[in-house]
């Protein structure tokens, strides 16, 4: 292939690929006769009520009244539970309000008429450090009896995660599944007309709230990824009008250049632990898989060399494989390796092309686009069966893993206007909604659970 015909196809490629301190809880003292815990049903949607959490001799914070506070938990914990699709949800609104006694002995007679299945009660104190205390019980109303009880100490300005994490736990505890809520999320926040839009960089928690714009817009901002770690985003930008991947630092408010090749680099990926990058790199009329230090130090490590074009994905959760997209047999398909770059086999076997895949945290899907006609998301098992799409829509494209592995994020794009937007989907193809966005929003990313 000519360098001409290379260039060409690999813009064209790249047009399908790029177009694609804290809550700490702790235990609340323990009930004087502490009920055994329910074992539940995971199989159907459950009804639960959340009144206003109590504040005993309201307090204002620099956040807010802590009576405002309660209330504004409350919607939270329910916003975030009905937004799973695993819960229906009655509440703060149009609940009455409950005294403090009642937070640890609930009215069970008057909640099992509504009816609800599931009670979420609790308080907001402030204490003399001036940090709130939020202290958050789950009842089973027809048991009529305490499932579990939490407390978290935050600063006002993190009542969200003590919300977040108060679902969390409520979640977890009636579904068996790992928790998701207190987290954030990554993306490319677009502007502008259809042939000329400015693509920032962004962050947000898991709903859509606490919005912070990271760059600017001066130059194009592309695929981010949250470090393990929280303090750093790993994006593709054109500073210099050709793509280059950086680090940026959250705290500081600096990035850094990660290579210094004059070589097009793009589709960056962290390692589980953070210590390595995993990249593309277009060199001589080819394009293949490297990984290098996080640090930026050090050769790169070349992993792929078949002709064509071999883009990375990302690694397994333990860091010992790496699944990636080429069109070494001809067209975009999905390919694992091991992350020294040997056993590379193909996985993807099903109609139209396959791009833009990243392994589940839980280890036992890889989640992909599949182009055949219409762009549309789906799952298939690391082996390359169990294959199934979860979206049906015109171009729906890059999904991103929830931290525990069982709600995809991608973003969806419209056909005619060109406008995009962020969704998600349970595994089941259920539950399909969009995520509130100030603008336009696209490669999404969603970081871990926070510590």
């Amino acid at each position: 292939m000519s360098l001409i015909a290379f260039n060409r196809k690999l813009a064209s490629f790249l047009l399908l690929f790029l177009g694609t301190q804290a809550a700490m809880a702790q235990t609340l003292p323990p009930a004087t006769d502490e009920p055994e815990l329910v074992e539940f049903d995971t199989a159907k949607t459950r009804s639960i009520a959340v009144p206003a959490l109590v504040a005993p001799s309201p307090v204002d914070t620099p956040a807010g009244n802590s009576a405002a506070l309660g209330r504004q938990i409350a919607e939270v914990i329910s916003a975030n539970l009905r937004a799973s699709g695993v819960f229906e949800t009655q509440g703060p609104n149009g609940l009455r309000v409950i005294g403090l006694p009642e937070v640890t002995a609930p009215q069970f007679g008057y909640w099992k008429a509504r009816p609800v299945e599931q009670l979420v009660q609790g308080f907001v104190r402030v204490g003399g450090d001036g940090n709130l205390t939020v202290g958050c019980y789950l009842y089973d109303v027809g048991f009529g009896s305490e499932t579990t009880r939490l407390g978290f100490n935050v600063p006002p300005r993190d009542w969200r995660r003590a919300a977040h994490k108060c679902a969390d736990a409520i979640y977890s505890r009636l579904t068996g599944e790992l928790p998701f809520f207190d987290s954030r999320i990554a993306y490319i926040a677009e502007s502008g007309p259809k042939n000329k839009r400015i693509k920032r960089l962004a962050i947000m928690d898991s709903d859509g709230a606490n919005h912070r714009f990271i760059t600017n817009g001066q130059s194009t901002a592309l695929t981010p990824r949250f470090s393990p770690n929280y303090k750093s985003i790993l994006y593709l930008s054109y500073v210099d009008g050709n793509p280059r991947i950086y680090v940026y630092d959250i705290d500081a408010g600096r990035q850094r250049l990660i290579t210094q090749s004059k070589s097009p680099t793009f589709a960056p990926r962290w390692s589980p632990d953070g210590q390595t990058i995993l990249y593309s790199m277009a060199v001589s009329g080819n394009t293949d898989v490297y990984k290098i230090s996080a640090s930026g130090n050090g050769t790169p490590v070349k992993l792929t060399s078949s002709p064509g074009i071999d883009v990375g994905g990302s690694f397994s959760p333990d860091g010992r494989q790496i699944v990636f997209e080429s069109d070494r047999s001809g067209s975009q398909q999905i390919y694992v390796m091991n992350a020294d770059g040997s056993n590379q086999r193909r996985i993807s076997f099903g109609g139209g092309r396959y791009a833009t895949p990243e392994w589940s945290p839980r280890a036992d899907l890889i989640a992909f686009t599949r182009i055949a006609g219409d762009f549309r998301v789906g799952t298939m098992r690391p082996d390359g069966s169990g294959e199934r799409l979860l979206t049906n829509s015109w171009q729906d494209e890059a999904p991103t893993w929830a931290p525990n592995g069982r709600v995809i994020q991608f973003f969806r794009t419209a056909k005619g206007s060109g406008k995009t937007s962020i969704w998600q989907v349970d595994l089941a193809g259920s539950n399909e909604r969009r995520l509130p966005t100030p603008i336009d929003g696209s490669d999404p990313a969603w970081g871990p659970v926070l510590p």
